[in-house]
């Protein structure tokens, strides 16, 4: 039986996918659950994992197409020898039809038998997929119970694994491999100070000089944003320096303990930790404009962008507020590792409230960053690095490091953004040792 491989919906308001790269040709053998093609929008880049296993039949658009959401876009089933017939027959529909001649009539179109993500229903309304379902059987789980990490919520063989405790490690919060302590990544963003390795994945193509090429999708998207956000608010920035010495007292008494406990101490993670109490100290940092209304955002969700060999993203810690320094490095760990796996869920990278990024990992002194829109604020982090000087009328040899804040004139002035800077540095100075 063959089953259709739909354009899937990566958010509520989001009704096209541009189709980036088929990691499968017709003719070629593929499992259920392996990815099948990647995908970009203006949310998030994903690999698509394929509804069914079985012989790749017909690809019904060509990378680099934007396709509407629901719209077939492959078949699974048949011989390799039909699907080579019926997918060059379509695609020489599709030419001629863009070349103006007469198309023959389509037959009527079958309902999808599979969308990209099928899954079985449980009683309880529950999505799961066959395996997880049948582990849930088996162990008599009630899976309402776990929290899902897959796309849309939804719980993955790892998470109900871990949940009866078969798995190593919680999937939503991997253990923090070590990395560079400046951070890993650019403007608007960074990728994580202490972030996992990269995942691997294909090089990039390299651009011979002197030729023109087109943008990503994602480029577009970059671009249009900070065009966007340059357009709607008042940028102004403040700087202040940061003596590094305290923290990384802490961070060297403490790596051991944090990589016992499945993490790795960093600077960025005391860095977000000091950001979420100042923002809560100066509640209009963590706000919006909403035309002539000012949002005060209730809970506090940290942006924090990833730099990616194809652009940026920015994954958001929800609820940074309610997270220990273990749980942020963790948390910022997990996201930026799947960033770069292209395995971020539309959820992910959506309702931030304040972003914080790391030009410093470069040896950049400090940025000036662009605001993510609709936030009000964004802060950039300098290269953490040695410098000498003045403690009580005495030359010392301190970590220091520069921290920029951009943020909206409309509605934050600069005492208010002093204000936060001010409490960043000294929570960073003078923390207390948990």
């Amino acid at each position: 039986m063959a089953t259709e491989v739909v354009m899937p919906q990566m958010g509520e308001s989001v009704a096209e996918g541009t189709i980036v790269r088929w990691l499968k040709q017709v003719g070629d053998r593929i499992e259920r659950d392996e990815p099948l093609f990647e995908i970009s929008t203006d949310k998030v880049d994903a690999e698509i994992p394929s509804p069914a296993a079985g012989v790749i039949s017909e690809i019904r658009h060509k990378e680099g197409e934007t396709v509407p959401i629901h719209t077939v876009v492959a078949v699974i089933g048949g011989s390799a020898t039909a699907t080579s017939a019926s997918s060059v027959a379509h695609l020489a529909v599709k030419a001629s039809s863009k070349a103006g001649a007469p198309q023959p009539a389509p037959e009527p179109a079958a309902a999808p038998l599979a969308s990209a993500y099928a899954v079985a229903q449980a009683g309880d309304g529950q999505r799961l997929s066959p395996v997880v379902k049948k582990i849930a059987q088996e162990h008599n789980v009630d899976v309402s119970r776990i929290q899902g990490t897959g796309i849309g919520g939804r719980v993955t063989k790892r998470d109900i694994l871990f949940y009866i405790g078969q798995a190593p490690a919680r999937p939503t919060e991997p253990a923090v491999v070590p990395a560079p302590a400046s951070g890993t990544s650019t403007q608007p963003g960074v990728a994580p100070t202490g972030a996992a390795p990269r995942a691997a994945r294909s090089a990039p193509t390299p651009v011979a000089p002197g030729t023109i090429a087109p943008m990503s999708v994602m480029r577009k998207r970059i671009a249009e944003h900070m065009v966007l956000s340059k357009k709607t608010s008042a940028h102004v920035h403040s700087v202040f320096e940061i003596d590094c010495h305290r923290i990384d007292q802490i961070r060297r008494a403490k790596k051991d303990e944090f990589e016992r406990a499945g993490g790795k101490l960093t600077y960025l993670s005391f860095i977000i930790k000091a950001a979420v109490e100042a923002l809560r100290a100066v509640p209009v940092i963590n706000a919006s404009v909403d035309g002539d209304n000012i949002v005060y955002h209730k809970d506090v969700n940290i942006g924090i962008a990833v730099a990616l060999d194809w652009g940026l993203i920015v994954p958001v810690v929800k609820r940074a507020d309610e997270k220990s320094l273990l749980g942020i490095s963790r948390a910022v760990a997990d996201l930026a590792t799947r960033a770069r796996a292209k395995k971020l869920s539309p959820d992910e990278v959506q309702g931030g409230t304040f972003t914080i990024t790391n030009p410093g990992v470069f040896g950049a002194q400090f940025g000036m960053p662009i605001i993510n829109q609709p936030q009000a604020a964004i802060m950039a982090i300098g290269v953490v690095e040695k410098r000498v000087v003045v403690i009580d009328d005495a030359i010392a040899i301190r970590p220091m490091a520069y921290v920029s804040l951009g943020y909206d004139h409309r509605i934050i002035d600069g005492a208010t953004a002093d204000e936060f800077l001010s409490h960043v540095k000294r929570t960073l100075e003078t923390w207390e040792s948990d």
